[in-house]
C-alpha cells in the first residue's frame, strides 16, 4: 500500500483541509558549503533563515517539504524561541486544538502529548487523555518542560539535517549584511563561543530573530515603540509618539517545591533594591513590585494575587503557582516527581528599567543583568518573605531549577521579549482592524468582527495584551476580535528578498499586543516560508503576488491544501 506524505497524514488526521499536492519542484538540493580562497566560509543555500525561534522553526519547515534547501541561524544554543530558550508556556486561545492555527502548529502540540506518553510513566488516566496538558497549568490547554518542546521540534527538523537540506547555525549571530538593487545579497554571523565568521548567500533572507536584527543590517525600513494617535488614529494610541517606549521583557525561571527541605538561594545582591522598589507608571502600580498584587490590566485598579506551592485554595485570587505549571506531579506515577514544577513569568518578573530594542550590546547586556537579577529577587523573596495562608512567611522548599532551563544560573538562556522592531510594510495592522472598541467606531457592518483582509494568509487570536513599558506606561489590556494575518503586513514596502517572521511584521504597537503570541508567530513563519517557495517556483517577487488577484487566489489556495486556514470558520 502506498505511503502517505507529510500533508495527506495531516489532511486525513484533522479533517480540516483538503489533500493537494505540493508545489512541483525539482528533488531538493543540499546546502552548499564553500571554503573560499582567504580562509572564509560560505554557505549557498535557497533560503537563510536569522533567528530559530517559532516563526523561524515555521518558515523553515514550509520552506523545506516544498523543496527549498535551507540554512537557519540560532544565537542561543536552543531552538524554539518562546516555548524553550525562554521559557514561556504557550500563550494561546480557547479554540486551538480545532481551529485558529496552523495544521503543523496543532500536530506539534499533539507531538509533544505523544512525547509524554512514548517516554513519561504516566498515570492510566493521563495516558488515556487525548488533551493531556502535563503541568495543568492554567495558562494553556498545553504546559509542558521546554526540553520537550526542543526534543520534538528537533524531531521534525532531523531528517532534513541529515541530508544536508538544512544547516543549522546554533550560536550565531548575525553582524553585517550585503545589499544592492533593494535587495539582500548575503549576511554575515559570527560565532559566540569561537568568534569565527560565516558568510550566508541565498536567493530569500528571514528575519525571524527576536528583535528585528536584520532589519537595520540590511538597511530595511523598519519603527519601533509607540506610535501617536496622529501617526495611526488608534483609540489607545497616545497624543506623542515614543520610539524607545516598549513593552517589558522577562528572564523567566523554574521551580519546583520540595516540602520539608531548604533550598533558599543566597541573598541576592541587588535584592534590597527590588525589595523596596515600586514601579514608577502611569496610572500607578500598587505599591512594591514584589508582592502579591498587581495593577488589574484592565481597569488599572490594584488585583490581589495568590501564591501557595501545594496547590491550596488562595480565595478569589490567582494561584500564581498553578498559572504556568509545567509539571503536576499527579499527571504522573507515584514518586515520579517529588513536587510539581512551574515556570515564572509573572507581573513581579517583568523588567520595566530599560529598553533592549535597538540598544548597544553594552546596553542590552546591563538590562538582561539587571533584570535576571530581578527573577532571582523574586525567588529569594518567595522563599523567605512571601506571606503564607498560614500566617507564617516564605517558602524555603522552592528549589531553582537550573537543569530545566539548561543554564548554570537557572534563568532563561534569552529574554522573553514582548515587543521588536517592526517593518514598514505594505499595509500596517492598526487597532480599528482588530480592536473591538475601536471597530466599533469606524466599522460600517459587521461591527463584531475584525476587519477581513482579501489577502489573508492565516488567522489567530489573542486580546490586545500590552505589559507595562519602559518608558513608564502602565498595562494596556482590552478586548479584540479573531482576526486574520494580512500578506500585506509581511512585506517590506522596498525590499524585495527579505521577509519577517517574528514580531517585526507590520502591526502597531497597540496590535502588536495581539499579534505576538505563541501560535500567531508560528502562523506568520510558516506563511513566508510557503511565499518563499511558492515566488521561486513562479519566478516572482512577493509584492506581485500580492498585487495581482489571480496569482494571490492561487497562491491562497496553495497554503490552504498545506493546512493554513485563511479564515475563521463561522
Amino acid at each position: 500500500m502506498r505511503r502517505r506524505n507529510f500533508l495527506e497524514t495531516l489532511a486525513v488526521g484533522s479533517g480540516l483541509f483538503a489533500v493537494a499536492p505540493l508545489l512541483s519542484l525539482p528533488t531538493q538540493a543540499a546546502v552548499k558549503q564553500i571554503k573560499k580562497s582567504d580562509g572564509t566560509e560560505q554557505l549557498e543555500a535557497d533560503v537563510v533563515i536569522a533567528g530559530g525561534g517559532l516563526g523561524g522553526f515555521a518558515a523553515a519547515m514550509a520552506a523545506l517539504r516544498n523543496g527549498q534547501s535551507v540554512i537557519m541561524t540560532e544565537e542561543t544554543d536552543w531552538i524554539g524561541g518562546q516555548l524553550t530558550q525562554q521559557g514561556v508556556p504557550p500563550d494561546e486561545h480557547a479554540w486551538i486544538d480545532t481551529t485558529g492555527a496552523t495544521q503543523l502548529y496543532r500536530d506539534f502540540r499533539n507531538r509533544v502529548r505523544d512525547y509524554y506518553r512514548r517516554n513519561y510513566p504516566l498515570t492510566e488516566a493521563a495516558m488515556n487523555d487525548p488533551l493531556l496538558n502535563p503541568g495543568n497549568g492554567t495558562v494553556s490547554e498545553l504546559c509542558h518542560e521546554p526540553r520537550v518542546a526542543l526534543a520534538v521540534l528537533t524531531e521534525l527538523l532531523n531528517p532534513y539535517l541529515s541530508t544536508g537540506r538544512m544547516v543549522l547555525l546554533l550560536e550565531h549571530k548575525a553582524v553585517s549584511a550585503n545589499t544592492e538593487d533593494d535587495r539582500v545579497k548575503a549576511i554575515h554571523v559570527k560565532e559566540s563561543r569561537t568568534g569565527s565568521m560565516k558568510k550566508l548567500v541565498a536567493p530569500f533572507f528571514v528575519d525571524a530573530t527576536e528583535l528585528g536584527d536584520l532589519l537595520p543590517l540590511t538597511g530595511t525600513e523598519f519603527v519601533t515603540g509607540t506610535e501617536s494617535k496622529a501617526d495611526t488614529g488608534e483609540l489607545h494610541a497616545p497624543d506623542k509618539a515614543d520610539p524607545t517606549n516598549n513593552q517589558a521583557f522577562t528572564m523567566c525561571f523554574a521551580m519546583d517545591y520540595v516540602p520539608g527541605e531548604n533550598h533558599t538561594i543566597k541573598e541576592p545582591a541587588n535584592y534590597t533594591f527590588w525589595r523596596n522598589h515600586v514601579p514608577d507608571l502611569t496610572p500607578p502600580w500598587p505599591g512594591r513590585l514584589l508582592e502579591l498584587h498587581y495593577s488589574n490590566p484592565k481597569t488599572l485598579q490594584p488585583k490581589k494575587l495568590g501564591f501557595d506551592p501545594l496547590g491550596g485554595k488562595t480565595g478569589d485570587a490567582l494561584n500564581l503557582w498553578n498559572y504556568r505549571k509545567i509539571i503536576s506531579k499527579d499527571n504522573f506515577v507515584q514518586g515520579t516527581y517529588p513536587g510539581d514544577i512551574s515556570l515564572v513569568n509573572w507581573p513581579q518578573n517583568d523588567y520595566m528599567l530599560g529598553n533592549i530594542v535597538g540598544v548597544s550590546e553594552e546596553e542590552f547586556d546591563k538590562h538582561v543583568a539587571a533584570a535576571k537579577e530581578l527573577s532571582l529577587s523574586l525567588l529569594y523573596w518567595l522563599q523567605t518573605e512571601a506571606p503564607r495562608p498560614d500566617g507564617g512567611k516564605g517558602w524555603p522548599g522552592l528549589r531553582l531549577r537550573k537543569d530545566i532551563m539548561g543554564t548554570t544560573d537557572g534563568l532563561a538562556k534569552y529574554p522573553y521579549v514582548r515587543e521588536s522592531r517592526r517593518i514598514k510594510a505594505m499595509f500596517t495592522i492598526r487597532e480599528e482592524h482588530v480592536g473591538r472598541a475601536n471597530r466599533e467606531m469606524v466599522a460600517q457592518t459587521n461591527k463584531d468582527k475584525a476587519a477581513e483582509f482579501s489577502d489573508s494568509v492565516g488567522i489567530g487570536y489573542y486580546h490586545i495584551d500590552l505589559h507595562p513599558s519602559s518608558n513608564r506606561v502602565n498595562y494596556i489590556d482590552f478586548d479584540s476580535l479573531r482576526f486574520q494575518i494580512p500578506l500585506g503586513a509581511l512585506l517590506p514596502i522596498r525590499m524585495k528578498n527579505l521577509l519577517p517572521a517574528n514580531k517585526n511584521i507590520g502591526t502597531t504597537h497597540i496590535t502588536n499586543g495581539c499579534y505576538r503570541l505563541h501560535p500567531v508567530e508560528w502562523s506568520i513563519g510558516e506563511a513566508v516560508g510557503l511565499l518563499i517557495s511558492y515566488v521561486r517556483r513562479k519566478e516572482l517577487t512577493p509584492a506581485e503576488v500580492r498585487k495581482d488577484g489571480k496569482l494571490l487566489a492561487d497562491f491562497q489556495s496553495f497554503i490552504r491544501s498545506q493546512g493554513i486556514e485563511t479564515v475563521w470558520p463561522e
